[in-house]
């Protein structure tokens, strides 16, 4: 048995999903409506990579090359765009790339009025801009699993990253708080650039969240932002957090993994389904303890597999001793009810890891400062909460609810799973355990990353 181990996978446990492609399981539950039109998105070209209407010159063509950088309106974004390339290695990129001293010196030319000259700085400055934004919008590799394609980084073609910039209310806002970018990249860019650090391992930190920040996105639809470092859930709309809640996530043993994925439905009254090689410690030895009236009590039931139409087989015969030894392999689930390690509600973003946001009974839990307790799985505060801003108000409830009963969402929700060690907090940064050595195994040259294989979640 994998030590990996999964034990909050729902209806199939990971062994089964490691079985199947992704597009396979997906056909085991029920997808929203909208799920077509999200997973059949086109995928946007990168600006480095000509394509027909795509352009700067498309860019300048639609809006009869008024100027943009150096339009009456622009402020000083021209000069914090310059200045901005001239620090890309705060980025992971090369300065040279984007040429800022000749940008510079277009620049000053240009300040002398004629329209020749303007034009042609203009240009210039476009041309740089839509080459960094597309380098900063590549996937960074730090680890994210994209479960549904389309929430990998894309760079945009050059008429998108500039239409995006041209139809900031402020462009030299856009430009000063990078606004390409998920809202906390500029902040802590800013810390960076900033010196705002107290030694040489926080400067480091910062690098490597600044890295994982760019596989955040820069939307301003709805999303569940979950930071495992923070052990907090954050609920993003318009380009902000509109809510938040403390979250349990996995113990250092069975890391929450990086990932990004659909929240397409969430179970009412779900079952726990517990993995073979957890059937010791978590039902096993409290039935050698108590009796099998804990077997009872509990909820648990042994099965035949873990379709829906399984058998459900005599627990009394099961010889405990030999599943403590591992010379018998049992499934195990766990009915819904007041004890079930679920709660009585799940968000499902079906994934190889089998993980997923639950509902939680042990309430206790939420309370401890440090809360890494789960076996992957990230356990809610208010997973309620969290259904009425998901299902826009909706009130959800189990009671009358079929045993997994799914409710579909209308349009599929995306949630992002990170590892941010080092994060904006007001004029500050927060800096918060490396738990997972994540970070200590970057900055080693080496990589801690959950593999793509099954983990303990519950």
């Amino acid at each position: 048995m994998n030590e990996l181990r999964n034990s909050c996978t729902g209806l199939v446990p990971v062994h089964f999903f490691q079985r199947l492609t992704i597009g396979a399981a997906l056909a085991l539950v029920p997808l929203a409506p909208a799920r077509a039109a999200a997973t059949a998105a086109p995928a946007v070209v990168a600006a480095g990579q000509p394509q027909a209407g795509q352009s700067a010159a498309d860019f300048y063509r639609a809006r009869k090359d008024a100027p943009l950088w150096l339009s009456p309106t622009a402020g000083d974004a021209a000069q914090q765009l310059i200045s901005l390339l001239s620090t890309a290695s705060l980025d992971g990129l090369d300065p040279d790339k984007y040429h800022p001293a000749a940008l510079q010196a277009a620049l000053d030319s240009a300040r002398k009025g004629k329209r020749k000259l303007v034009d042609a700085a203009d240009r210039q400055l476009s041309d740089a801009f839509a080459a960094y934004v597309a380098d900063m919008r590549r996937d960074p590799g730090v680890g994210v699993t994209y479960v549904d394609p389309q929430l990998r980084p894309v760079p945009p073609m050059a008429l998108a990253a500039l239409l995006d910039a041209a139809s900031a209310p402020s462009l030299s806002a856009y430009v000063r708080d990078i606004g390409w970018m998920h809202p906390m990249y500029g902040q802590l860019r800013e810390a960076l650039a900033g010196h705002k650090y107290s030694d040489e391992h926080q400067r480091a930190t910062i690098e490597l969240n600044l890295q994982r920040m760019r596989a955040l996105p820069a939307s301003r639809g709805k999303y569940v932002l979950v930071n495992a470092a923070q052990q907090r859930l954050y609920m993003y709309d318009g380009g902000k957090p509109a809510d938040s809640m403390v979250v349990v996530v996995g113990q250092t043993k069975y890391p929450t993994p990086m990932l990004a994925a659909y929240i397409r439905y969430a179970a009412l009254n779900p079952y726990w389904y517990v993995p073979p090689d957890l059937a010791w410690d978590d039902v096993g030895q409290f039935v050698k303890k108590q009796g099998f009236s804990y077997f009872e009590k509990m909820g648990y039931e042994q099965v035949s597999d873990w379709s829906r139409d399984a058998t459900v087989l005599d627990a009394t015969k099961i010889d405990w001793d030999a599943v403590r030894d591992g010379k018998t392999e049992i499934l195990l689930r766990q009915k819904p009810g007041p004890e079930n390690f679920m709660g009585r509600i799940k968000f499902m973003f079906p994934n190889q890891f089998g993980v997923y946001l639950h509902d939680n009974p042990r309430r206790n839990l939420f309370k401890e400062s440090v809360r890494y307790f789960s076996g992957g799985c990230v356990r809610l505060e208010d997973a309620w909460r969290l259904s009425r801003w998901l299902f826009n108000g909706r009130e959800l409830t189990w009671e009358g609810a079929g045993t997994e009963e799914p409710v579909p969402l209308a349009a599929p929700v995306p949630v992002y799973i990170t590892y941010l060690t080092a994060v904006p907090d007001g004029q500050s940064i927060a800096y918060y355990d490396d738990a997972y050595g994540r970070d200590a195994a970057k900055l080693a040259g080496s990589s801690n990353d959950t593999p793509s294989s099954a983990i303990a979640t519950r």
